[in-house]
């Protein structure tokens, strides 16, 4: 799976590379100076080509530009560098991601796609970099179709603190837009995190269908989140929240989502019913070699 550089964009870029607001500045002109031309950056090689580019040439660009800081350049060069020692040069390039592979039908039922992302998530930053932009292209590319019965695809971010760590202000208000927005799109969207203080406020009070298993409180940032908890909630008389989430046992969970009108039922403590398949890790060299040759899309 690839997505080349002008697809990710500057601000993804620039909070994979953990830039400065100067060097996000120039990388913002060199993502214009290839829009003005009609140039494709396409992967790193192309990226390092253009700030060379600029570089040579920053008295002619800067008029139109502004400043072309040496030292912004060398700074992203060298953040290039080790964007590649962490194995970044073969995620950016061609062909990019396809996203109707992603929303194929078999008989009318739909198809679950699971991302293995083990050797990604050894790179926190790519990792959550590749996510929030796949969340983007999917509000950018889907049409409006309204309120559906069902969804026509659902998302769920496994170790979604990934997405927020860290992240500036404007790329959570961001988040935060496209979250809200989405829903026309027949998109659900579902944050899978331990602990719901991971999650920043404005995204927890977009998300309707809320899952809770248990919190141990042991410390104080403990009691902190089983509180924080309890809050998401609408209140059940018959339950007391906070306490209910340190006595969950295995299987158990708090429980509220939706009504027909849209509106949070109030929670419930419930048993989660396991899916009918296998819930250990597949093995390198027996199962798990075998499903991408039963993949709709082995062959392309």
């Amino acid at each position: 799976m690839r997505v080349t550089v002008s697809q990710m964009g500057a601000m993804l870029l620039a909070r994979l590379m953990n830039l400065n607001d100067t060097q996000e500045e120039l990388l913002n002109v060199v993502f214009k100076v290839a829009d003005d031309n009609g140039w494709h950056i396409l992967d790193l090689k192309d990226l390092r080509a253009m700030l060379t580019h600029i570089s040579d040439n920053a008295k002619e660009y800067r008029t139109k530009y502004g400043n072309i800081s040496p030292a912004s350049v060398g700074a992203i060069q060298r953040q290039l560098l080790q964007l590649e020692s962490e194995g970044a040069d073969t995620f950016f390039g061609e062909p990019a991601l396809n996203l109707e592979d992603w929303v194929q039908t078999d008989d009318g039922k739909g198809i679950i796609n699971i991302l293995n992302s083990e050797k990604l998530m050894r790179a926190p930053r790519l990792y959550s970099a590749f996510l929030l932009w796949f969340l983007a292209e999917i509000f950018a590319t889907f049409p409006e179709v309204g309120d559906l019965d069902k969804p026509k695809f659902v998302l769920f971010f496994d170790e979604a603190h990934l997405l927020f760590d860290n992240s500036p202000k404007a790329l959570v208000e961001q988040i935060e837009q496209v979250v809200r927005l989405i829903r026309s799109k027949g998109v659900g969207v579902y944050f899978v995190t331990q602990n719901p203080l991971d999650l920043p406020e404005s995204i927890l009070g977009q998300l309707g269908n809320r899952i809770q298993h248990a919190l141990r409180a042991f410390t104080p940032r403990d009691q902190k989140a089983v509180k924080a908890a309890a809050g998401i909630f609408r209140t059940n008389p018959s339950i007391n929240v906070a306490a209910a989430i340190s006595e969950l046992g295995v299987g158990e969970a708090l429980v509220s989502f939706l009504d027909e009108k849209g509106m949070p039922n109030v929670v419930e403590r419930a048993y989660v019913l396991p899916p009918s398949s296998q819930l250990t890790p597949l093995s390198e060299v027996g199962a798990y070699r075998q499903l991408p040759k039963r993949s709709a899309v082995c062959a392309l």
